[in-house]
């Protein structure tokens, strides 16, 4: 008899109202979503300093962080109580263009108070240099807030190639597949390894992520999983419709 192979599923992209000012859900509200809908774990990646935050950025840079980690903090302890994995990122943002920062955290934050205003090379050493990694969020979107495209394949490690707000029919927003279509070509071209979410804001399930063959034990487990290519699926948001 052939054996069914393990399926865990995670979503790498998601905003909670805590820090993001275009989020309508709190962190403990999105924890209970995904688990109802199957997930294993979420990643908490909401707005960083210069991105669409909900904190007041005239806050000193402790109390800025402490705040900032908010959203992440009450998933988590929701997701202690229901059995949901939570794990701690962020969405930076350069004039438009993003990236999703894993494997780093609070108290990588306060220590390192000079990632708020550094480049986008001084970002990747930094980041590197703390042991984490930068995937860059839909290369491809096109936008209002976007004023172009900007690539820098040797200043990540990963390429979003699906987001799922592209894609899905539950969206209501950024909608084009074409989007993801050149994030995947652009990937491959690169040779870089591809992070997959939702990029969702609210309680309404979108349906992207990434499943693995087994379950990640934190964020640097799935920083090694992404490195080493170990998902087996990349979700689109539309087997979930």
């Amino acid at each position: 008899m052939k054996m069914e192979t393990q399926r865990y599923l995670y979503e790498t992209h998601m905003h909670t109202s805590e820090a993001s000012a275009c989020a309508g859900s709190t962190g403990a509200q999105m924890a209970r979503a995904y688990k109802e809908a199957g997930y294993t774990g979420i990643i908490v990646t909401d707005h960083f300093f210069y991105g669409n935050t909900s904190v007041d950025r005239s806050l000193p840079w402790e109390e800025w962080v402490r705040r900032f980690c908010l959203g992440y903090e009450h998933a988590k302890a929701e997701g202690e109580r229901i059995g949901l994995s939570v794990f701690f990122g962020w969405e930076a943002c350069y004039e438009g263009t993003e990236f999703l920062v894993y494997g780093l955290d609070q108290a990588w934050l306060l220590a390192h108070p000079q990632i708020k205003d550094a480049s986008i090379e001084e970002q990747y050493a930094l980041v590197h240099e703390g042991g984490g990694i930068i995937s860059h969020a839909h290369p491809f979107r096109e936008e209002d807030y976007i004023p172009e495209i900007r690539l820098f394949p040797e200043y990540v490690d990963a390429v979003e190639g699906v987001n799922a707000m592209h894609s899905s029919r539950a969206s209501d927003c950024h909608k084009n597949p074409l989007f993801n279509e050149r994030a995947l070509a652009y990937g491959k071209e690169h040779n870089l390894p591809f992070t997959a979410g939702s990029d969702q804001h609210t309680t309404h399930m979108i349906g992207g992520g990434m499943v693995f063959p087994r379950k990640l034990k934190d964020v640097h487990d799935f920083t090694r999983a992404v490195l080493g290519r170990e998902a087996v699926e990349l979700l689109d948001g539309c087997k979930s419709e």
